[in-house]
């Protein structure tokens, strides 16, 4: 890509440092999602199911293919058309039509994909045919994955509504409200169901527990309140997906604190410094998570101790780390993935599936699966990337 038009500041924080690669991965395929996402906020993501790996386009595709070949088994166009008269239907072929808005990320059970569009529509497709199961309407943006257990669909939205709808008709079971500040991130938490509860944090800095089967609300805890003179000094969104481990629920929110939670009463265990919109993962005793800055750390759960960090890719905007084999993996802006030792925080491997070039860049987590990776570019690029077995 060319740097002619790039500031010092900018060539800088494109230059990677040389590291001493243990291993050298290889693209397996690619496959092209009509719309991509643009540069618009997204949190879609390929999911890995049923020997498939499933992937959506904000314009408006949903596909299945074939883990290793990267074989279509199916593919929906949700976008709309105007289809009135032969002259708009030969206009048609030349256009991707109006965007869907798919913005929410796919989520893969019972055999049936779920997603939501920023249209507060949610849809479930049959995950081995493509077909509509059935679509609702909710009140709201859904710019979260949805979250299923016990048969429930959970869609939390930016209007402050979360809902959960029957899995096989989508008819709503309950609903819950939390306040919305006068100014909050665009985006919200993807929501957690497991162990029989509805986990969610809010905009307001708070992470909620619901009865999934009635919506009853068991607790909710202030994780980080607001704090300044200004609406934007007082923003505390919890946008990560919380996660459980154990006994506990972990979350980190966007002013600076990662929070360690009993899941069964709601108490604090520890609360330390990090901020971040990001998704944290776990891998052991250990959390990994990216800072606001496109800083890297490794936290011990039990109890809030660093373990190391990694800076060396700074303003990179990189993504959620994903947990594969002994390395966590993100992707940056510029289309680089990088692999990172778990115990150390050394950067082992790296590979180029952007051409240093912002609009292929690597906007949301990879989703690993074996030795396979897959990823997607904001230009609509669905890659399949092999890691030789160690």
């Amino acid at each position: 890509m060319s740097d002619w038009f790039t500031d010092d500041e900018e060539l800088e924080i494109r230059k990677l440092k040389p590291i001493d690669a243990k291993f050298e991965a290889k693209q397996l395929w690619s496959k092209h999602l009509t719309g991509g996402v643009d540069f618009y906020y997204s949190r879609l993501r390929p999911a890995v199911a049923y020997e498939k790996v499933f992937a959506a386009s904000r314009q408006g595709v949903v596909a299945a293919f074939e883990q290793q070949s990267g074989t279509r088994v199916w593919q929906r166009d949700f976008a709309t058309y105007q289809n009135e008269g032969w002259f708009s239907s030969i206009g048609n072929l030349w256009s991707d039509g109006i965007s869907a808005k798919i913005s929410g990320g796919v989520t893969v059970i019972y055999e049936t994909v779920f997603f939501g569009t920023e249209n507060g529509e949610v849809y479930a497709l049959d995950a081995n045919t493509g077909e509509t199961k059935w679509q609702v309407n909710i009140k709201g943006e859904v710019i979260a994955a949805p979250a299923v257990d016990e048969n429930i669909v959970i869609v939390n939205t930016g209007a402050g509504l979360m809902f959960a709808l029957d899995a096989a008709t989508g008819e709503e079971v309950w609903r819950y409200e939390s306040d919305v500040p006068a100014l909050s991130l665009r985006g919200i938490s993807a929501p957690l169901a497991a162990n029989g509860g509805a986990i969610v944090g809010t905009a307001t800095g708070k992470l909620v527990v619901n009865i999934i089967n009635s919506g009853q609300t068991v607790w909710e805890q202030t994780v980080s309140a607001p704090s300044g003179a200004t609406e934007l000094e007082r923003i505390v969104d919890v946008d990560s997906q919380p996660i459980i481990v154990g006994p506990n629920v972990y979350v980190v929110s966007f002013d600076g604190t990662l929070a360690s939670v009993e899941l069964r009463t709601g108490r604090v265990i520890w609360k330390r410094e990090y901020n971040s919109y990001r998704r944290i993962v776990v891998d052991g005793n250990s959390l990994f998570v990216t800072d606001t800055n496109s800083n890297i750390y490794s936290i011990d759960r039990r109890n809030g101790v660093e373990l190391w960090s990694q800076n060396s890719l700074k303003q990179r905007n990189l993504t959620a780390p994903e947990v594969s084999g002994a390395y966590i993996v993100v992707g940056d802006k510029y289309g680089f993935l990088h692999w990172i030792d778990k115990q150390d925080g050394t950067i082992v491997s790296r590979l180029d599936i952007g051409g240093d070039d912002e609009d292929e860049g690597i906007y949301a987590a990879p989703v690993a699966n074996g030795n396979l990776l897959y990823t997607q570019t904001r230009e609509g690029e669905l890659v399949a990337i092999e890691i030789p077995i160690i």
